[in-house]
Formats: C-alpha cells, sequence, structure tokens
C-alpha cells in the first residue's frame, strides 16, 4: 500500500483528486491539505510514502525546499506551465525522488506517475524539464529567495526575522546582498526582477 499526503490550494480539486486516489486499491490518502506550512509537520506525523503537492500552494518557503526537506520516501509536484523556470530547476535537480508533472495529465497518468516515485523512479515532464534547462543561473541562495518571497507578501523585515526566526539585522543583511544581487534601487524592483527572471 503506497501512503499518500496530498497538499493542493484548490479545494475543489483536492476533493476530487483525493477520491480519484482513494478509489485505486494500492493508494492509501493519509492526509489532505491545502497549506504549505501543514506540510512537512504531517509528513512527520503520517509518514507517508508519496506526497502529491501542487506547486503553487501558498506559505511560505516554496515548493522546493518544502520537497528538499520533507522525510517522505518521495515527491510527486503537480505544476502548470507558468511555473517560474528557476524552481522547476532546482525540483528537477532533486530527481528521481522529486518528481514533476503537468496538471494537464490524466488522472491515470497521475496514478501511474505515484506508483513510480513511490518505486524510486524518474518523473519529469518534459515541456517543464525544458524550461529549467534554458533559465539563467539564480544568483540568489535559497535563504534569500525566502526572505524575498516575504517581502513580496509586504512583510517587513521584523515580520520576515519572526518567520524565519533570525535577526531583523540578520534580514537586513540579506536584503542588502539582495539589492547588490539584483542590482535593484529598491525592494520593489528587486522583486520585479527576481519573478521576472524566474528566480522566485
Amino acid at each position: 500500500m503506497i501512503r499518500v499526503l496530498l497538499g493542493h490550494r484548490g479545494t475543489l480539486l483536492r476533493g476530487a483528486l483525493a477520491t480519484v486516489f482513494a478509489t485505486e486499491d494500492d493508494l492509501e490518502v493519509v492526509a489532505v491539505l491545502g497549506h504549505l506550512d501543514d506540510i512537512l509537520p504531517a509528513s512527520v506525523r503520517e509518514r507517508p510514502d508519496v506526497m502529491v503537492l501542487d506547486a503553487h500552494l501558498p506559505g511560505a518557503g516554496g515548493i522546493d525546499a518544502v520537497a528538499r526537506r520533507s522525510s517522505a520516501g518521495g515527491v510527486l509536484v503537480l505544476s502548470d506551465r507558468d511555473l517560474p523556470a528557476a524552481a522547476s530547476l532546482r525540483l528537477v535537480r532533486q530527481a528521481p525522488r522529486v518528481g514533476l508533472i503537468g496538471t494537464d495529465t490524466s488522472p491515470g497518468e497521475l496514478v501511474g506517475a505515484i506508483r513510480k516515485i513511490a518505486r524510486g523512479q524518474t518523473v519529469l515532464d518534459s515541456g517543464l524539464m525544458l524550461a529549467a534547462i534554458r533559465v539563467k543561473d539564480n544568483p540568489l541562495t535559497d535563504r534569500e529567495c525566502e526572505v524575498l518571497k516575504l517581502v513580496t507578501t509586504g512583510a517587513t523585515a521584523q515580520e520576515v526575522a519572526r518567520k524565519l526566526c533570525l535577526s531583523a539585522g540578520t534580514v537586513r543583511n540579506y536584503l542588502s546582498r539582495i539589492l547588490a544581487k539584483t542590482h535593484a534601487r529598491s525592494r520593489i524592483e528587486a522583486i520585479r526582477k527576481a519573478e521576472q527572471a524566474g528566480w522566485i
């Protein structure tokens, strides 16, 4: 039996996918979640074999960071074609433990991909992989990307510091390095440049 943890932002799709998985004799849905912040605690508690995660789950840290830190045997990320190429590249680099599949796949193909991930086989969507290969190198570290993503929500340096368990001074240092690396004059410009380049 393959224990599956499902994380998806859409209530309707979450329910539909959980129903599809439940009809399979060899799949057991152990958790259904709608927020990125809930994924890691649930994976520790439920010990899934495979986590099936929406690439655009709301929450801090980013889907690639959650996939990297997860204790699950494998992670299958569902993405549409607008996933930033840099995020695709970070996911592709984690193969075969992490798989990447398009949201335009059929239910049967999705179930088959879950089984492949559970067996340790590689699952990579060719279109998403091609976009990832063409991405420019991201000058920002994972932590700098985390900080910048939180800044996009309007969070202050103090709020970012609390969220990431850092000091406000450390966050300000990260922001200074981000501005230098992106050649931006302001946080807004840094966000715009990073988003356009697919770094966050």
